[in-house]
């Protein structure tokens, strides 16, 4: 059995909005905002404009190259599916795996471009916790215009163009794997109710991806804080593109978060919430972006028979 392209897409993207933190009249003012950006432009300029907006909130999740149409018996999945990955593919293919898509999470060719675009959501997320959204929406601008800029000058095609060259479809999933883990983690440690931040770590390595992360040596740790102080009100901060600007961990903290739970942290980051005293914990970058990816994967299998091979990272574990 086989499942479509278009679907495998349509799944994540439907998996990224049912666990997206922003409620449903926020993502549909998101959608209609671009078609009405799309509708402002000259006749000229539609061309460049990408219409996938008006479907899909997230920029960095993207068919990146295929026929939608198109039948996988089989797809390749890992946390960055790079040229050598592609190679990968090709080899297993020729000694019979049925492999016809290569799966990423860190997005590729106009995902990795649109990047920047998801951050905007972190405005969101941030008032939730009780941050004015104009406090919010100024502080995440010049975050998002400078991973623009620092995207700019990459080489977004490089994979595409091999996968392309072999014979193989290639999709990202970058928010809408985010969202799951970022949901399921938040939804996980509520009903744990830690005490102490030790008890935050060893309540993640109950979670088989950061169990198998912390026997190969980068399981969850605290990097900012006393083992045994309590948590206070944990935040899992895992969805938004990448790293939000350190200042916000400023309106975080006077907001009543205590303790940030994150895929990972600079150490701009860390010491600035050392100073202000809000407690960090690293989940794990690869084996939070590995669960994400599983729950994804869950909901595409749930839609009929697919092959599925891991790399780069990622290590199956199923939940249904």
């Amino acid at each position: 059995m086989s499942i479509a392209l278009k679907d495998i897409y349509r799944i994540a993207i439907e998996k990224g909005i049912a666990e997206d933190a922003r409620d449903r009249g926020e993502i549909d003012r998101v959608l209609a905002n671009a078609r009405k950006a799309y509708e402002k432009l000259d006749e000229d300029e539609r061309d460049f404009f990408d219409t996938e907006k008006f479907t899909n909130p997230y920029s960095d999740t993207r068919i990146a190259l295929g026929d939608p149409e198109s039948m996988v018996r089989g797809l390749i999945v890992g946390i960055d599916m790079e040229v050598g990955e592609v190679l990968l593919a090709d080899r297993l293919r020729e000694k019979g795996e049925p492999i016809d898509l290569v799966f990423a999470h860190h997005p590729e060719g106009p995902g990795f471009a649109g990047l920047h675009e998801v951050m905007y959501m972190q405005a969101d997320l941030w008032a939730a916790q009780g941050v004015g959204i104009g406090a919010a929406d100024a502080l995440i601008e010049p975050r998002a215009q400078e991973i623009r800029r620092k995207i700019m000058p990459a080489n977004h095609y490089r994979a595409i163009d091999a996968a392309r060259l072999l014979g193989f479809s290639m999709l990202s999933c970058h928010t809408p794997a985010d969202n799951s883990v970022n949901a399921f983690v938040q939804r996980f440690l509520e009903q744990e109710a830690p005490a102490t931040l030790d008890e935050v770590v060893k309540a993640l390595r109950a979670i088989p991806e950061y169990a198998d992360a912390a026997r190969k040596g980068y399981g969850p740790a605290l990097i900012s804080g006393s083992s045994s102080a309590r948590p206070g009100r944990i935040v899992v901060d895992m969805t938004g593109g990448t790293e939000g600007p350190k200042e916000a961990l400023e309106r975080l903290s006077a907001a009543g978060v205590g303790t940030l739970v994150g895929m990972h942290y600079s150490e701009e980051h860390r010491k600035r919430a050392e100073e202000l005293k809000v407690n960090l914990i690293i989940a794990g970058h690869v084996s939070s972006d590995t669960l994400g990816m599983n729950l994804v994967l869950d909901e595409i299998e749930r839609a009929g028979e697919i092959a599925i091979y891991c790399t780069s990272g990622m290590v199956r574990v199923k939940r249904s």
